[in-house]
């Protein structure tokens, strides 16, 4: 089964409406590589990459190992006159709870740590069921909790936050980055990557493909 245009007798799957100015295009004729913008207001629509599916699959495995080990192990430590501390990725968020500010604890712990996980564990079932073609009734409701979620992960903005706070830590203390710190600076760039790599309008038409045969 597909959808038709009853007038055209034309399938409507390949064809997406420019987010900016409305104009239709068929996005099917795109080739591995090539990109697709507005003939009329220049808005990006789409790109298309043959390995798509099996390159988020590969960012999004990669992703979530990584965040557990950042959950695991040393974030950073700090030395100052003789004492010595450390902190692992989710004291950030227990040291806000346990000075008294449970709602900033919860909101940090869901940003940068829960969220993030949520959102990669939905792409990777979407992307694992995308790459071996199988249908499931899960995938619309999955697809758009996934594009509704990711606008809430903070995780490239906290580690930003993380970079400026060590040059004003840095003046007052020693910080020795821990396995944490590194394997967190990596997940961002996977994470980043696996959002930019999952192009909304492709993944779309795949998914109204198998939900239509």
């Amino acid at each position: 089964m597909k959808i038709i245009n009853k007038e055209t007798d034309t399938s409507l799957v390949n064809y997406i409406a420019c987010p900016s100015c409305d104009v239709v295009f068929d996005i099917a004729i795109l080739q591995d590589g090539e990109s697709a913008n507005c003939s009329r207001c220049g808005h990006f629509l789409s790109s298309y990459r043959a390995d798509e599916t099996s390159r988020v699959i590969a960012y999004t495995s990669s992703a979530l190992i990584l965040l557990v080990l950042a959950c695991s192990y040393p974030f950073m430590s700090f030395q100052a006159s003789g004492l010595e501390s450390l902190m692992t990725l989710p004291q950030t968020a227990l040291n806000l709870l346990y000075d008294g500010m449970p709602a900033l604890a919860f909101l940090v712990a869901t940003f940068i740590i829960f969220l993030p996980a949520l959102v990669l564990v939905l792409i990777l079932a979407l992307n694992v069921a995308l790459h071996t073609e199988r249908h499931y009734h899960w995938l619309r409701p999955v697809g758009r909790l996934i594009y509704a979620l990711q606008g809430w992960c903070m995780v490239e903005v906290f580690f930003i936050g993380v970079l400026v706070s060590l040059v004003k830590i840095g003046h007052m203390a020693t910080v020795v980055m821990g396995l944490s710190f590194w394997a967190y600076a990596l997940f961002s760039l996977l994470f980043v990557l696996t959002l930019s790599g999952l192009d909304r309008a492709q993944c779309w038409r795949r998914i109204e493909i198998l939900s239509h045969e």
